[in-house]
């Protein structure tokens, strides 16, 4: 309030009356607020106080200091009045602000005017695009474009870390950051993984990204590999045949972020239980990845692809594959959901690892009950989900956790189907659950080991893969009782004859005639020994890769593996000495089978100096099972040999490699 309008509220020109002259005194008091004594008393009358806002006072600018005044009890803010001139300056510039601000905005609202005529107009000669323009795409483009939203991903539950805060609180996980980050070198921010202060620097790894075409809404994308990175993929392919881990690490200390060799080299520490490292060589893998995304390659939207029949694109399924599991192993279900539904995007028609074999138990276990619900309801038409075991049973436990005020017919009605269509999968899962069946179901015949003998191979995999994952949903005490109660009235349905008994028997064996080769990969993947025991005999044989198991047969490859140099003569240079000093090298590989070489010398058979010749000795032959088995011997006794007493650590260590 300025002085002005303050003398006019009191009637009167002294504003302070009882005050003593004023004395000089410090800034600080000057800033300090003024109490004042109760208000003489007048007879001008105020009127109303907001009256005073429409005055001519306004001229007083919003940078002015303020003075808190008591008025009343009340306390008003009085403004020191400034140097009129400039109050008319800044209010004339306000209102050519307002003036511009105006015409601005009228000529904005003409523009959208005339856009939405223009669009009116198209739409008009055109006729409306149903599903956002693809008006002559098929009927599979458009189920992907509504299923686009439903499998958008949320970036933020792609980072372990914050699921794990809730779980074990945020003190903690800062803790340990703070541990592992003391040494911290630069490394850029992704989503997948989090670079470590251990990491070796990435520099040009070779692994590139780039777009294919873009169809129907969708950005078709492909990892390539340069020449540099095809030539350590040989070099892998040879450490791969020469069956020595040793050889896959001594590549990773060349190139650190070599995708292959870390993939197998983590299975490997997986199969000597050291998890911890295994988990850092795939998150390392992972973060190669994205750092050679394409610009245009957004994790979140759900409108990229990669095509797994490219060998080059396998590695980050499989990547994002392990990385799921050991999320999931750590607790972090609600990021593991959000990897199921990358994969699942990535190619959702021929879905290579079999992700809908495991989003409905992550699902379930993040409590996303509608997530999996919307999935069932938006993909059955099309995909058959009912006829999976692990959909048809976790959609009715999802039903059952999202009832409402104890209402569960729906969910009732689901699990009753399912048991009928699948009654292999009560008796496996209560003995998974350690739960002793009520006498008059173990001694029914419906539910009796027959139907799990008589029924497909194929499907009783899926109902060993089912349980053997699944069972700890269905140990909750309200969820085993409400088992309990529907598993009764099936039997009575059994026992009247219902027609649907006996038309999901037709259907449960002439279905599932063989599984397809993404469900023996998700087998091989997710290692679970309820599901890999009954694997079909042809598989038991064929060699299976951790780095791509089970590869596609109609694979497309960018580029061939040169075939291997011929081996040059043996006469002069290859004699058994120094086909012993080679063959102690760790890239030694012994002649293929039949093979045969332009420069060795003929053997005259007919001559009585054939056994003095020296000559090329073949693979089969005695003599080269003897040296074979001589140097093996040699790698054992380098491998063992004890330690002298002065010897240092780092010596051993390089006369070992040296020998290796």
């Amino acid at each position: 309030m300025s002085s002005r309008a303050f003398r006019k509220l009191h009637g009167t020109d002294d504003l302070f009356p009882d005050l003593p002259p004023e004395e000089e005194s410090s800034d600080d008091e000057a800033e300090n607020a003024v109490s004042l004594p109760p208000p003489v008393e007048t007879k001008t009358d105020a009127g109303n106080l907001f009256d005073l806002l429409q005055e001519d006072g306004n001229d007083v600018s919003e940078e002015e200091p303020e003075t808190e005044i008591k008025v009343n009890g009340t306390k008003e803010k009085e403004k020191t009045e400034a140097p009129q001139g400039g109050a008319k300056k800044k209010k004339k510039k306000k209102k050519k602000k307002q003036k511009q601000g105006g015409s601005g905005g009228n000529k904005d609202e003409k523009q959208e005017e005339d856009i939405d005529a223009t669009i009116k107009e198209v739409n008009e000669l055109l006729g409306p695009l149903p599903n956002g323009g693809l008006q002559g795409s098929s009927k599979q483009d458009n189920v992907g474009l509504e299923t686009k939203a439903l499998l958008t991903v949320e970036h933020r539950f792609l980072n372990p870390e914050n699921e794990m805060k809730k779980i074990f609180g945020a003190q903690v996980i800062r803790t340990e950051q703070r541990r592992r980050n003391r040494n911290r070198q630069y490394h850029r921010a992704t989503w997948l993984a989090t670079a470590k202060a251990d990491w070796p620097h990435m520099g040009k790894t070779g692994l590139t990204m780039n777009t294919l075409e873009t169809r129907a809404g969708y950005h078709h994308f492909t990892f390539e590999h340069s020449r540099d990175y095809q030539q350590v993929q040989f070099k892998f392919l040879d450490a791969v045949a020469s069956m020595n881990p040793g050889n896959i690490a001594a590549i990773l200390q060349i190139n650190p972020y070599h995708i292959d060799s870390l993939l197998q080299l983590s299975d490997i520490c997986k199969m000597q239980e050291d998890v911890q490292m295994a988990t850092d060589l795939i998150e390392r893998a992972l973060y190669c990845f994205e750092s050679s995304f394409h610009p245009l390659f957004n994790l979140t939207q759900g409108n990229v692809r990669l095509d797994y029949r490219r060998p080059e694109n396998r590695s980050f399924f499989i990547a994002l594959f392990r990385h799921l599991t050991f999320v999931g192993q750590r607790g972090c279900n609600r990021t593991a959901l959000e990897i199921c539904k990358l994969l699942l995007c990535l190619d959702p028609d021929g879905d290579p690892l079999g992700t809908l074999l495991m989003i409905d138990y992550y699902a379930l276990k993040s409590e996303q009950y509608n997530f999996l619900i919307r999935l069932y309801n938006e993909w059955e038409a099309h995909r058959n989900l009912s006829q999976l075991p692990n959909f048809a049973f976790s959609i009715a436990l999802a039903y059952f956790h999202s009832s409402v005020n104890g209402n569960t017919s729906k969910a009732d009605d689901m699990l009753q189907n399912a048991l009928i269509m699948f009654p292999s999968v009560l008796m496996l899962l209560l003995d998974k659950c350690s739960i002793q069946p009520d006498p008059q179901v173990s001694k029914h015949q419906f539910f009796g080991p027959a139907n799990q003998v008589n029924q497909p191979a194929a499907l009783n995999q899926l109902v060993a893969l089912f349980v053997g994952r699944s069972f700890a949903v269905w140990k909750e005490p309200e969820v085993v009782t409400w088992l309990e109660s529907n598993v009764k009235k099936v039997l009575s349905k059994v026992d009247k004859n219902d027609r649907r008994v006996k038309d999901y028997k037709q259907k449960r064996l002439s279905r599932y005639q063989g599984a397809p080769r993404n469900i023996y990969r998700h087998i091989l993947i997710a290692e679970i020994k309820d599901a890999t025991v009954n694997l079909p005999a042809e598989l038991a044989g064929t060699p299976v890769m951790s780095y791509d198991p089970l590869p596609p047969k109609d694979s497309i490859t960018s580029y061939e593996r040169p075939p291997r140099a011929a081996w040059s003569s043996l006469g002069r240079e290859n004699n058994v000495v120094t086909e012993f000093l080679r063959s102690l090298m760790p890239t030694y590989l012994p002649p293929p089978p039949g093979s045969t070489t332009t420069d060795a010398p003929m053997l005259d058979m007919n001559t009585e100096q054939e056994g003095a010749i020296g000559g090329y000795m073949a693979p089969n032959t005695d003599m080269r099972q003897g040296i074979t088995n001589v140097m093996d011997a040699m790698r054992n006794l380098l491998r063992t040999l004890p330690r002298g007493e002065g010897e240092e650590d780092e010596e051993d260590g390089e006369i070992i490699e040296e020998f290796d």
